[in-house]
């Protein structure tokens, strides 16, 4: 059985680490809306023990806490920048990840932008591409 490398070239091992170790999580794209996969990944996250920051201009306030304009708003330090947003959006969230001094880049499911995720790489960040965090928190951690 050929086994397909994923396109980030993160082994289970890689995203176990990445999971355990980095617990703030600017999640941009955030919604109120319960019918929202932001929403409820958000909410899965909250209960295993992450800090995690809404990142959405739309909203003053997501699942009870302060939402933020831009990951460079956020007060605290932010170690993943989780992007539910469209993927021609995703590069001004690179930068600002970058900026901010974040140590991984998640593209949830459908918002991949190579160049984004190529620029992502060379600035030292962990991309990680085409996984959802919850499955892959409940997958390896669960």
């Amino acid at each position: 059985m050929v086994r397909i490398m994923p396109v980030d070239r993160l082994s289970d091992d890689d995203i176990r680490e990445i999971l355990t170790k980095y617990k703030k999580i600017a999640l941009v794209g955030a919604s109120p809306k319960p019918e929202r996969d932001a929403n409820e990944v958000m909410r899965y996250l909250l209960e295993h023990g992450y800090e995690v920051y809404p990142v959405n201009p739309k909203y003053e306030e997501v699942l009870g806490r302060k939402c933020y304009p831009s990951v460079l708003d956020i007060p605290d330090k932010v170690e993943i920048v989780d992007l539910f947003i469209r993927p021609e959006l995703t590069m001004e969230y690179v930068e600002q990840a970058i900026k901010k001094g974040a140590k991984v880049v998640w593209f949830q499911f459908n918002t991949y932008n190579r160049e984004a995720f190529k620029r992502a790489k060379e600035a030292g960040l962990i991309a990680v591409a085409h996984r959802c965090i919850r499955r892959e928190h409940e997958r390896l951690l669960g």
